[in-house]
């Protein structure tokens, strides 16, 4: 931008144009790469975050053969639920204390959270992880066709082409896959259902619950409480009427300080999820963090064919990589959708 004749002349007049002038571009510059580095920072962080967490319960399920995942699930709920308790104790952070009005409002969505984690563990279990990122598409579609008949949301027609390419890329996925197996696409299947219905009814039950509490506010960190704390309770009851009990005092696995320091770690990494999604949200917004988490899927799942060496085939790799780009391009399609009156 041209200086004013006023400063021109004070400058000239002194002898410091020239320093002034190369004053004012370095600072701004440190002002633009501060917040590209903020927000790169915190996408790295969410993608590593969110990608390990499902490439470690893969492992513990399958290469450890853990067959009680709704133990594990309990576990890295208690360990969030430790960590945002001590932190806010500590003073380190800020919660809303749990009444009754609020578990009250809050338990409906609490169910089919827990629901969500225990299908996304038996869905590992007998899937691959490429399928499963292919299959997690049709909760898109789920939930665009539950925005429409629940909240009168019209889509335009680039988010309805979106929408039936994963629809295609799920079904070509499942008849070429060398390892199908009934059994965890079913999972996979319910695990989608009950994904879409959280996203639904989430947003509806955070509105309603600020309203019961003391603040009249509900933040980041009393929800990932509230989220897991509610959890526990309903995790032993479903680890007892699916009688892990006996499976657990049997298993040599927990005598392994190995299989220890895997399950904690998914704990932390769970908890790390919450923390970085909201970082990145901050950071950027949802438009950004809706295409990386299109994106994220991508390399997840070739690290999941390398890593746990899938038998694979041509077609298979097609398809999966088919249903990838459909994602892509579902998240583009979203950001660039007209918003609704």
């Amino acid at each position: 931008m041209k200086p004013s004749s006023n400063d021109e002349q004070l400058d000239m007049g002194n002898g410091k144009l020239d320093k002034n002038r190369e004053k004012i571009p370095s600072n701004s510059s440190i002002r633009v790469v501060k917040v590209q580095n903020q927000a790169l920072l915190s996408g790295l962080a969410y993608c590593l975050s969110s990608c390990s967490m499902i490439l470690v319960n893969k492992f513990v399920l399958s290469s450890y053969d853990f067959n009680a995942g709704i133990s594990l699930m309990l576990y890295q709920n208690l360990i969030s639920v430790s960590i945002v308790s001590i932190l806010s104790l500590s003073g380190l952070i800020s919660t809303e204390p749990l009444t009754w009005i609020l578990i009250k409002v809050w338990l409906p969505v609490n169910v089919i959270f827990v629901g969500m984690l225990i299908t996304s563990m038996f869905s590992l279990k007998y899937i691959n992880v490429a399928m499963v990122t292919v299959l997690k598409n049709v909760t898109n579609v789920i939930t665009a066709l539950g925005e429409m008949y629940l909240f009168k949301k019209h889509h335009d027609s680039k988010v309805w082409t979106a929408l039936f390419l994963m629809i295609i890329s799920a079904i070509t996925g499942g008849i070429t896959d060398l390892a199908f197996n009934a059994t965890g696409y079913a999972w996979q299947t319910l695990n989608c259902f009950l994904t879409a219905s959280y996203s639904l009814t989430l947003r509806r039950v955070m509105d309603t619950a600020k309203q019961v509490t003391k603040s009249g506010n509900l933040n980041e960190f009393s929800m990932v409480l509230l989220n897991n704390a509610l959890s526990l309770p309903l995790g032993i009851f479903l680890v007892i009427v699916f009688n892990e009990v006996d499976y657990l005092l049997q298993t040599p696995l927990l005598r392994l300080p190995s299989f220890w320091m895997v399950i904690t770690f998914s704990g932390f990494l769970g908890l790390a999820i919450s923390f970085t999604s909201m970082w990145f949200l901050h950071q950027t917004g949802a438009t950004t963090y809706s295409l990386v988490g299109s994106l994220n899927k991508i390399p997840l799942s070739v690290a999941g064919i390398f890593l746990f060496k899938v038998p694979t085939s041509l077609e298979n790799s097609a398809s999966i990589f088919f249903g990838l780009l459909a994602g892509v391009f579902f998240a583009r399609a979203k950001i660039r959708e007209k918003p609704q009156s």
